[in-house]
């Protein structure tokens, strides 16, 4: 069975909004590295629009915004590239190498898991908590970054039950961000 892996930036205090901390070349690198070695990306609606809002132009025209530094520009042909599903109940259609996912959550994911081939990652704060929720997510890697944000979306909020982990991997960046990689265990 293919194994769901979320992948996440954390805050030191558990923020994951996606303004808190900045990561660097390195940590883009890395990120591109990890969804070019997924078969898949699982995203949410939000998240999808986020992402394809971002990086799709980039890849399709060359043209970076006045935002974006070049060392971001493999990220954005990578993520270009990936496999998407979109979980969503108010889109009607989506492209950028995507299909749609409707109606029943647990099914789908357990169904896309039950394909050949390799991790399946997933991103964004809703859609991660409703498959953890289903005990669906097999992998948690936290990306920590080195800042406080005092605020903002805090990591599986309204978790019902505990996740019990297991530490399988450790690396360290110049930046002083941290990545831990658990096993989702019990």
């Amino acid at each position: 069975m293919r194994p769901l892996r979320y992948s996440i930036n954390v805050t030191l205090d558990g923020c994951v909004d996606h303004m808190a901390g900045e990561p660097d070349a390195e940590l883009h690198q890395y990120h591109a590295d990890n969804i070019a070695q997924s078969d898949a990306l699982l995203l949410g609606r939000v998240t999808y629009q986020m992402m394809e809002e971002a990086w799709r132009p980039v890849a399709e025209t060359g043209v970076r915004p006045d935002w974006m530094d070049e060392w971001m520009v493999p990220f954005a042909h990578t993520i270009h590239a990936a496999k998407k599903y979109v979980v969503s109940s108010t889109l009607e259609r989506v492209d950028w190498n995507a299909e749609l996912i409707r109606g029943d959550l647990e099914g789908a994911v357990r169904a896309l898991k039950e394909q050949p081939g390799g991790t399946i990652s997933v991103g964004g704060v809703t859609l991660p908590l409703a498959l953890a929720e289903l005990g669906l997510i097999d992998e948690l890697e936290l990306v920590v970054m080195p800042t406080i944000a005092g605020r903002g979306p805090s990591l599986l909020a309204g978790l019902s039950k505990p996740m019990n982990l297991k530490l399988e991997r450790r690396r360290e960046f110049a930046s002083g961000a941290v990545v831990l990689g658990y096993a989702v265990v019990g």
